[in-house]
């Protein structure tokens, strides 16, 4: 397959999560970096371009002048997709800037800063034709693909409660804010949007949550706090409902101390409980009260193990995938269904837009409920 062709606004020099992307992509085997602007000012995006090994007459100053030059080139050579790895107050106008040039979009989570701004982009999407791809990197991991398919199957019955935590302690110190770039603009209302924690990870839990139970948060209570000194939330737990009737607790901080990167969820159906850990991506737990517990291995000669989700592993068992892979296996499905391959009917392998503005409005709801406070709201 040829790869396609892409540019990337963001991820420059300092920047975290445009490397991830970049690693990502390579690793998926269906994508070339070709053209960027990679940061806010013309001479550290040149800078940044240089590094990454991107020519220089494709590295450009400004989003807007990528996207009106390479409009300008040939059909075989501009670029296809643009991937936005900005902070979250720019993602809305390249992203519908990209569309409205005839590029798809693939973006990192949230969608945007606001609901409105988000709804922005899928209305973009609707007018344009174009397809875009959000990246909630750990539904690509396959023991979380697998746990899908168990409880979507109706094998253990309906769902009852779900447990789901994301708790870090990356900024449990107020020294955590000095000199650290990736903490300033996570802090900071105008960049973020007004959410913090709940934003930056709980929405990766509230993600996690729709993703494996096949189901929608239809409503919330939220209590949302925060150290002395920050503007928005680093720390909040919330009761939550399914739509299939299960109920649910998430907490999502960034202040739990000892806490380095744990997400972790629990699934209990009428006959069965599911438990998976990102910090031990490889292994899943699944409980019985009449029979012995199981221990589910990730790797590429497991035969038990769905053949979609054997798939997309590159190793054998007892070598670990992770991070890096998972992320991976979005871009992978998203460039397969660029070229025209057929995904899946009930998960095509990266987060849609109905999937993101679940997650957005999951957000606004979870503010509200705090703002009122933790009162029950409906998404």
């Amino acid at each position: 397959m040829q790869p396609i062709r892409y540019g990337m606004i963001g991820g420059g020099q300092g920047a975290f999560i445009g490397g991830v992307h970049r690693t990502a992509a390579a690793i998926a085997g269906n994508w070339s970096l070709v053209a960027g602007a990679f940061s806010s000012t013309p001479e550290k995006s040149r800078a940044s371009g240089a590094e990454i090994g991107v020519a220089s007459d494709r590295t450009y100053g400004s989003w807007a002048e990528m996207l009106e030059r390479e409009s300008a080139l040939p059909a075989d050579q501009r670029i296809e997709v643009v991937s936005i790895v900005t902070p979250n107050h720019m993602h809305a106008a390249p992203a519908i800037a990209a569309m409205e040039a005839g590029f798809d979009v693939i973006i990192d989570k949230p969608l945007a800063h606001s609901l409105e701004a988000a709804q922005a982009i899928a209305d973009a999407a609707t007018r344009t034709g174009r397809r875009i791809a959000v990246t909630h990197t750990y539904t690509g991991y396959p023991l979380v693909k697998q746990a899908r398919d168990l409880v979507t199957s109706g094998k253990f019955g309906k769902v009852r409660r779900v447990a789901v935590k994301y708790t870090q302690d990356w900024l449990s110190r107020a020294a955590d804010l000095e000199g650290n770039k990736q903490a300033a603009w996570r802090v900071d209302p105008a960049q973020s949007g007004d959410a913090g924690a709940f934003g930056d990870i709980g929405t990766h839990a509230a993600n996690l949550v729709e993703f494996i139970t096949g189901e929608r948060i239809t409503s919330i209570c939220a209590e949302l706090t925060m150290l002395p000194g920050r503007r928005i939330d680093d720390d909040g737990a919330a009761l939550f409902r399914l739509s299939g009737g299960g109920k649910g607790t998430l907490t999502a901080s960034q202040v739990c101390v000892g806490d380095i990167n744990d997400l972790a969820i629990s699934v209990y159906c009428d006959e069965a409980g599911l438990h998976w850990r990102q910090e031990e991506p490889n292994t899943m737990r699944i409980g019985y009260r009449d029979k012995p517990t199981e221990i589910w291995h990730a790797g590429a000669n497991r035969a038990y193990l769905s053949p979609e989700i054997l798939a997309i592993q590159r190793t054998p068992s007892g070598h670990p995938e992770g991070y890096l892979e998972a992320f991976a296996n979005i871009y992978h499905a998203f460039g397969a269904q660029l070229r025209g391959g057929a995904a899946p009917a009930s998960e095509p392998g990266y987060a849609t837009m109905a999937d993101t503005l679940a997650g957005m409005k999951f957000i606004a709801a979870s503010l509200e409920s705090s703002r009122l406070g933790a009162v029950w709201v409906n998404l």
